[in-house]
Order: structure tokens, then sequence, then C-alpha cells
């Protein structure tokens, strides 16, 4: 995940949210590996939420699927997911609102993760900031 492309998919996540008035956000985008490539806290975010939007795309980085899938895989598989935040030092974070970035080809590029509104609403600006990369959201739906 190129810096610019990171920069690209936070600002037009951060111009999607305030068009449709969400509350105060926090943005992270990470690359492949799971490494923050750009975070952004909003104005009046609260304390804890960018580690909230980091564990959302870490945890889809980490198993290779949208935080929508593990919280759907969650609810299937407890212990499994529990065991995920476990070994991930308690980054995974499984609810919606982590989305996979992937290239025209499918290659994965690296994930967002967006905490501070329902989780719908986040994912939605997930994908708006991707879309606006010229890129593929993965939500998992």
């Amino acid at each position: 995940m190129q810096l610019a492309n990171a920069e690209t998919i936070v600002k037009a996540a951060r111009a999607d949210a305030r068009e449709r008035n969400l509350k105060p956000l926090a943005i992270a985008v990470l690359d492949a590996r799971g490494a923050v490539r750009c975070l952004i806290n909003e104005d009046n975010t609260s304390l804890h939420r960018a580690d909230v939007a980091i564990g959302k795309a870490y945890g889809a980085i980490a198993l290779g699927v949208s935080s929508r899938a593990l919280y759907e895989r969650a609810e299937k598989q407890a212990y499994f997911v529990n065991a995920c935040a476990l070994i991930t030092g308690g980054k995974l974070v499984p609810v919606p609102g982590g989305v996979l970035i992937r290239d025209g080809n499918g290659i994965l590029l690296g994930a967002i993760g967006i905490s501070g509104d329902t989780s719908e609403n986040d994912e939605a600006a997930c994908c708006a900031g991707i879309a606006a990369a010229g890129l593929v959201a993965d939500t998992g739906a």
C-alpha cells in the first residue's frame, strides 16, 4: 500500500463521513503486513477510538477476511475468534468497519478500519474511501 493511496483513502472516507454527518471518526489504513500507513483521529473522538479502528483493519489483515466476516464467524465460533484475539495480543476487533483493500486483480494491498459511528456507517465510509482511490473494497458481504 503506497502512502499516496492510503492518504487518498483516508481523505475520501473522511469526506464521505462529513457529508453524511457521522459522529467523529478514527480512520486507519494498514498495509498488507499490518503496518499502519495512515491514521487520523477527528476532533472529539474518544481516547481509544483509533485502537478500535486499527483493530478492525488488523483483524481483517491477520485472518484475510473483513471484520464483518470475523463478526459473523464470532457468532458461530466464539472460541476460535477469541483465540485469534489472544494470539494477536488483543489487536483483533471482530465487528464491521474493517475492510480489505484489493487492486483490480484481487491482490491484497491492505485494509482500512474506521470506528466512531455505527458499524454499518463505519464500513460504508471505508468503502467510499477505497472507491475514491480506484481500488476494490472486500467487505465479505
